[in-house]
């Protein structure tokens, strides 16, 4: 294991109890982003990176009984808090680095990825192997409750240029991955970026 998935288990590991007593009011957000997404019944969709699983109900809710719900993640103390939370009922749970997923190429319709992007250590390879795993002309949903500037508000901290997920930067580095930018919103109450796999 990598200093930077170490670094990221350390970090989630330590807040993964009382990490959905935090943020309380998410639902609806993660709702609207994931019908973003157009998932139909019988579609298979990973929520890259699922932390508490928070996603999995409104995934588990578009592709209906007979579509796949998978959540990955590298913390097994967020896949646990999953566990007690019942989310485990919406979806199969997999310790899994999105780096390296143990998924055959084109098996997904889509891919959820809630505030994975500032936490991939390559971000390029890591955009690739999500792209993979997704069937051409499928989406990837780029995530996060609140936007940028609210975001770094929040941390005591400005947008700096060098930003992964502003536009200007997202784009080409989704391009060199595999994806295609086709929305980006950036508000105070969401940032939404979706892509389609290309090819």
């Amino acid at each position: 294991m990598t200093d930077d998935h170490t670094h990221v288990q350390e970090f989630f590991g330590a807040r993964a109890a009382g990490w959905d007593t935090r943020f309380p009011d998410d639902g609806p957000a993660f709702a609207a982003a994931v019908s973003s997404l157009g998932l139909r019944p019988g579609d298979a969709v990973l929520d890259a990176g699922c932390g508490t699983g928070r996603a999995l109900p409104a995934l588990r809710e578009a592709v209906g009984p007979e579509g796949t719900v998978l959540g990955a993640d590298l913390t097994p103390a967020m896949l646990e808090a999953a566990v007690r939370a019942g989310r485990d009922r919406d979806g199969r749970l997999v310790l899994a680095d999105v780096a390296r997923l143990p998924l055959r190429p084109g098996a997904l319709d889509a891919v959820f990825a809630a505030g994975l992007i500032s936490h991939l250590s390559r971000p390029g390879p890591d955009l690739a192997e999500l792209a993979r795993v997704v069937r051409p002309g499928g989406l990837l949903a780029l995530f996060h409750p609140v936007g940028r500037a609210a975001l770094a508000a929040r941390r005591g901290r400005r947008i700096t240029d060098g930003d992964l997920r502003a536009e200007p930067n997202l784009r080409p580095l989704l391009a060199r991955s595999g994806w295609r930018l086709v929305s980006y919103a950036d508000e105070d109450a969401r940032y939404l970026a979706l892509a389609e796999r290309s090819g």
